[in-house]
């Protein structure tokens, strides 16, 4: 007979099924994706860390999994549920299974369960803690072990999740450094695809640091967790900003706004999937986009700063983009790169590069218009 695995909620909620991954227990936040592909570039996001990801559609495993198709060195989650678990895929491009690749990293998941429910209490109560287990532990300790006061995978996320060491991706265009916050590597192809040179360093890199290695502009990645959590990637951006242009992703983009004077909170339940509209505000157009994050940019702590909003989710009004009102520097709370989702928005890389080009010319003319001034002053 099959093993069985077990999910208890921090509420209570105890759902029982049939274990497939990793013989193990693992406690983490319990969330839900809406995708309908795309499985394994979610099991390889860095932004699920110390997460149990949850996906909606029914059938997952059905096309297996490709070398091809990560979006980093390895899967960082903590977990995952679906209804329904294929454990022999039918592609010409799978080298594995999921199964195989859950084993692998340790990484216990748990099938026919009902996905619908569980996703319903998420959705009405928010995020909460979860235990996914395949032991036979009674539920009282299992409990026990999710009352303690924190769970300790849920801190130091990006730390865990950030290249321990500089690496460089040469190419013959404008420079850019990626500060690795956890990046999918989605966004490292979009930028090699234009021909950019581009030198990836870890999360904690200086702002002295960056300015060694002579960057054209700064791409701030995506990563698990609270941006409140690395104040002194803030701190590194409030010292580069109007310095170098710079473009944010999801939590670069929360970084950014923290660094710019803004504030962030909680969302009750997140935005994951690869369906989620957002409006670009100065076109009025609609944008399917794809989105992993827990947090979001508060609103009205816009006010008094040099922000300004330019895209809002079409579901619940929620910032999605903001760009400086005086330096060269924007970001989106979603991903232009995809993996997995539409490619509807990664004309964002491209205007990044245009904003570079805009400030090379500024810089030119800087110089240009200080001599002019001073001749005009000595002519008086």
């Amino acid at each position: 007979m099959q093993a069985q695995a077990r999910l208890l909620l921090e509420d209570g909620t105890l759902f029982s099924g049939k274990a497939f991954g990793a013989d193990a227990e693992m406690t983490g936040e319990v969330v839900f994706n809406t995708g309908i592909t795309g499985y394994q570039e979610v099991l390889s996001d860095p932004s699920y860390c110390g997460q149990i990801v949850t996906m909606t559609y029914p059938l997952i495993g059905n096309y297996g999994i490709t070398r091809d198709d990560f979006e980093a060195i390895r899967p960082f989650v903590h977990g995952f549920v679906v209804r329904r678990h294929e454990p022999v895929p039918s592609n010409w491009r799978a080298q594995y299974s999921v199964d195989t690749l859950l084993k692998e990293y340790g990484i216990p998941g748990i099938s026919g369960i009902d996905t619908r429910m569980l996703t319903r209490i998420i959705r009405h109560h928010g995020t909460m803690k979860g235990i996914l287990t395949t032991s036979a532990k009674p539920v009282e300790e299992l409990m026990e072990m999710l009352n303690d006061t924190s769970i300790p995978q849920l801190r130091n996320q990006v730390a865990r999740t950030s290249t321990p060491q500089m690496f460089a991706s040469p190419g013959e265009k404008e420079r850019i450094v990626l500060v690795d916050f956890g990046a999918k590597s989605g966004i490292l192809r979009e930028l090699t695809s234009r021909g950019c040179d581009v030198i990836v360093v870890p999360h904690d890199t200086t702002a002295d640091e960056i300015r060694g290695l002579h960057p054209d502009g700064i791409q701030l990645s995506n990563g698990p967790g609270d941006p409140k959590d690395v104040p002194y990637a803030v701190e590194m951006i409030k010292e580069l900003l109007g310095e170098y242009p710079i473009f944010g992703i999801c939590l670069g983009h929360q970084l950014f706004a923290l660094a710019s004077g803004a504030d962030t909170e909680k969302l009750k339940f997140g935005h994951r999937g690869g369906n989620h509209p957002v409006k670009e505000l100065s076109s009025g157009r609609c944008y399917i986009t794809s989105q992993n994050h827990g947090y979001t940019v508060n609103e009205e702590s816009i006010a008094g700063t040099d922000l300004e909003i330019t895209h809002i989710n079409n579901n619940d009004k929620t910032i999605e983009g903001l760009k400086h009102k005086k330096y060269p520097a924007f970001s989106v709370q979603y991903h232009p790169e995809a993996a997995p989702g539409p490619h509807d928005s990664s004309y964002l890389f491209d205007e990044f590069l245009a904003m570079i080009e805009q400030h090379k010319k500024n810089e030119v003319r800087k110089p240009r218009q200080a001599v002019l001034a001073a001749a005009v002053k000595g002519a008086r």
